[in-house]
């Protein structure tokens, strides 16, 4: 199977889990140097699982992240978290650990829509410090 193919099992096997579940999905745009988009999956009130792309316009550049980030707080309207990752980046930063601290802000009434800052340090064979900040929208 072409890496397309494997792209597109781990997504229709993620909408169909989230959709026999009682956890939320949602999806993500976290702009960086090179933006990225996240897929995740939210297990009750304090586990946070996300699948990342990131990529260039001409998709030279392929980046791939999983997370999984542990909330800290109980707000509904914000929700600081820190995550423990995995990065895999031939191009550029080789494969690396990644350890996201960031927060999710939800200052709707309804708590679809929201933004969200992290920051995240990456090792591995080069260590970088990663800013980023987006919208998140969750499937509720």
């Amino acid at each position: 199977m072409k890496p397309k193919g494997y792209l597109s099992a781990l997504v229709l096997t993620l909408l169909f889990v989230a959709q026999n579940a009682t956890a939320q999905f949602g999806v993500s745009f976290h702009q960086s140097r090179i933006g990225f988009v996240g897929i995740n999956y939210e297990a009750g009130r304090h586990f946070m699982a996300e699948f990342r792309i990131s990529t260039d316009v001409l998709f030279e550049t392929l980046a791939l992240e999983g997370i999984g980030a542990l909330r800290i707080g109980r707000s509904e309207e914000i929700n600081p978290y820190v995550g423990l990752g995995f990065r895999f980046d031939p191009e550029n930063l080789g494969a690396g650990i990644l350890l996201p601290i960031g927060m999710n802000i939800y200052p709707f009434e309804n708590k679809r829509f929201g933004f969200h800052l992290e920051l995240a340090p990456i090792v591995g064979e080069n260590a970088i410090v990663r800013g980023s900040w987006g919208i998140r929208y969750r499937f509720l």
